[in-house]
């Protein structure tokens, strides 16, 4: 199960905001059609 620590962490990388919250769309949208709990793209946000 991901932890909140680890979200923080990962929205902190240098990028800009709207690349993060897409990254953030997109982690999320694989976790939950794969039903899994990670995405595979290790330190991005949303993973």
């Amino acid at each position: 199960m991901p932890r909140l620590r680890d979200f923080f962490t990962n929205m902190s990388a240098p990028m800009p905001l709207h690349r993060k919250l897409c990254l953030v769309f997109r982690n999320n949208w694989i976790k939950i059609s794969r039903r899994q709990s990670c995405c595979g793209h290790h330190g991005e946000p949303g993973c």
